[in-house]
């Protein structure tokens, strides 16, 4: 396991200035949420970033996923639009478009997966019609992963998208998520699984569902949360209890990165980080034992 860290949390920060700031503190992994001024792919410094970021990588020797979270970078009037399962087809396909260029960038910088979620109904269509749009979409993006491949000259190994449930989206749990994945079976579909999203939904003991779902975990989200209350709280703030979880990750072999998720916290950025960073490397230590 490695500990990370995602950018949403430094949205103040200059990228460069950013991931050396996550480097310095001790840091081994980097979510990055493409975003306005970070790396956008609809901005014309787009090559650019990339290429910045790639060498900023390479040069502090951390790996990344690539997160596709951002609130307004597709539509600035309403969070997270447009989505797989937005009722305009034309809106689906820019979401498609974008997800095939994060594609594009997690390749190019050797991630580990590409992190997405479903969206939220907002026009009434029922559930046979939201999973069709989903589906649909959904295969579109996966088969652009299995042709573009996983990073490495000649690698023929499908990009892993990671799925991650969110609260309040259309497939916002387990069991939803489990609908999923027997509609789409595809092996590349993976899962981003978020340990404060288990805990508010009533999903516990968290290291169960580790357990159950780890052949298929490629990334992990972490904060502190309420049950009940979809709000990620700095460390120490909220009701989890962080040992069991650690120890779950180790027992099914999870090598992947455990990334900070702080979104609202971007305004004290460097001591969030650290606070975070102080609280569970000794977790993480205990447990890569």
């Amino acid at each position: 396991m490695l500990l990370g860290y995602n950018t949403n949390g430094l949205a103040h920060h200059h990228p460069r200035d950013a991931v050396e700031l996550l480097a310095r503190i001790g840091y081994r992994s980097v979510a990055i949420t493409l975003d306005h001024g970070l790396v956008n792919p609809f901005s014309a410094a787009f090559p650019r970033q990339l290429a910045e970021m790639h060498s900023l990588l390479d040069q502090h020797g951390m790996r990344s996923v690539v997160e596709t979270g951002a609130r307004f970078l597709l539509n600035p009037h309403i969070k997270h639009e447009p989505t797989l399962i937005s009722a305009d087809p034309e809106a689906r396909e820019q979401r498609i478009w974008f997800l095939e260029r994060a594609v594009d960038v997690a390749r190019e910088l050797g991630s580990d997966c590409v992190s997405l979620w479903s969206g939220v109904p907002r026009d009434g269509a029922g559930d046979e019609q939201l999973f069709e749009r989903l589906a649909t979409g959904l295969t579109r993006v996966l088969d652009y992963a299995a042709g573009k491949g996983a990073a490495g000259a000649g690698s023929k190994r499908p990009m892993a998208i990671g799925f991650e449930p969110e609260p309040g989206m259309f497939i916002d749990t387990m069991p939803r998520y489990r609908q999923l994945i027997e509609r789409l079976p595809a092996e590349h579909l993976r899962l981003t699984l978020d340990v404060g999203h288990l805990h508010c939904q009533g999903e516990v003991p968290i290291a169960d569902q580790i357990r159950e779902w780890g052949s298929r975990l490629a990334n992990v989200h972490i904060e502190d949360m309420r049950a009940g209350v979809h709000e990620h709280l700095m460390f120490g703030e909220g009701e989890i209890d962080f040992p069991p979880v650690f120890a779950a990750l180790s027992s099914v072999g999870y090598t992947g990165g455990v990334h900070v998720e702080l979104s609202r916290h971007s305004h004290d950025g460097p001591h969030a980080a650290q606070q975070a960073f102080d609280f569970l490397s000794p977790l993480m230590d205990a447990g890569n034992i």
